[in-house]
């Protein structure tokens, strides 16, 4: 299985200076990028980079919102769409939207929370709700992008939306049942500070790994475990090369859709409607999509055999909670006082769904 790795980063080179140097009408900061644009000329093509591969629960994002742009427009605009390995790394796919040379993104706080620290609220560990519905509508709030909505502006961003992609699970050769167990244990994070932070509050050694690089660092002993939705765990196979996955439910895997800011404020009256709408078509898509691919995923591994999968009790749970409150003060200090009036008022919002959910 080795040989079925990602292994695309000479064309991902290529790719990027060719779209690098499309890029230098939308990077225009000047008095001639204020004016009203002329009108286009059809059909118009936006591309679409994602962090992950086909098959995945942002190809099948990436694909319905393409579906529907392209219906809404009547072909005027084509969506091209880039899954993971393509373009380039996470970070490269962020520095690529910010600076105009694709028109959207997918961008997870795990590596984002480097440049906006409020993102790193999603890195937390048991700090969105358990109840799945509340977090649903949490995750769709408006409020909550508006929240966030300056701290990505700052980047040269455009939030767009918050996808779930259900909950994040850890995988290693021995089942993690209380913090004690990630003692030396050297796992993979993304490439944020904070989402190395959330493990090291465990005692484990956490090392920031791309995830084209995680089968064949685990392949070769390099790193003891890592943390991904069960559906990512599946298709990229690290069940493979890993003994037991504990399900801990410690954090929702929470990716933000991002477009160039300049971009999307520069975009003719229709087509920004059309772009709005078709993201509001498919949010549900989404929500459907990550529980019905991490069920059945799940469901294929345990077919399969390869991997030993532990479930925690709550009380079990209760002691990594526990383990993790630190880690929240961190948040605090390195996002200022926007990550802590985001954080209060998360809280809030999560209580205020909880208390109208119906009995």
């Amino acid at each position: 299985m080795p040989a079925a790795r990602i292994r695309f980063w000479p064309l991902s080179i290529a790719l990027v200076i060719a779209l690098a140097g499309c890029s230098d009408s939308q990077t225009d900061h000047g008095p001639e990028a204020a004016k009203a644009p002329e009108a286009p000329e059809y059909p118009v093509t936006w591309r679409f980079a994602l962090e992950e591969i086909e098959g995945s629960v942002q190809h099948a994002y990436a694909e319905a919102l393409k579906e529907r742009i392209e219906e809404r427009s009547e072909g005027k605009i084509e969506v091209d769409i880039f899954p993971y390995g393509s373009l380039g790394t996470s970070a490269q796919l962020t520095e690529l939207v910010k600076n105009g040379s694709v028109s959207l993104a997918f961008a997870s706080p795990g590596h984002l929370a480097n440049t906006i620290p409020e993102v790193g609220l999603f890195t937390l560990h048991y700090v969105l709700p358990d109840d799945a519905e509340v977090t649903r509508q949490l995750l769709a709030s408006p409020e909550l992008l508006n929240l966030f909505e300056q701290p990505y502006a700052d980047q040269n961003m455009k939030l767009l939306g918050f996808v779930p992609e259900g909950w994040m699970a850890w995988t290693a050769n021995k089942a993690l049942r209380t913090p004690d167990d990630f003692n030396g244990q050297r796992i993979r994070t993304m490439t944020s500070d904070m989402a190395e932070e959330a493990f090291r509050a465990y005692g484990a050694e956490p090392s920031q790994i791309p995830y084209s690089q995680v089968y064949s660092d685990l392949q070769l002993r390099k790193i003891d475990g890592q943390s991904n939705p069960v559906f990512a765990i599946e298709e990229m196979d690290f069940y493979e090369v890993q003994s037991t996955m504990t399900l801990a439910r410690p954090a929702q895997f929470v990716a933000s859709v991002v477009s160039n800011l300049d971009w999307y404020n520069a975009l003719p009256e229709n087509q920004q409607q059309w772009l709005d709408n078709g993201l509001n078509d498919v949010a549900q898509i989404a929500w459907e999509t990550q529980e019905e691919l991490n069920q059945t995923r799940l469901e294929k591994m345990l077919e399969e055999g390869h991997l030993k999968v532990v479930r925690l009790t709550d009380a079990e749970r209760e002691a990594f909670r526990q383990a993790s409150m630190p880690v929240r003060d961190l948040y605090l200090e390195r996002a200022g006082e926007s990550g802590q009036r985001i954080f209060e008022r998360l809280q809030q919002l999560i209580e205020e769904l909880d208390a109208n959910k119906p009995e």
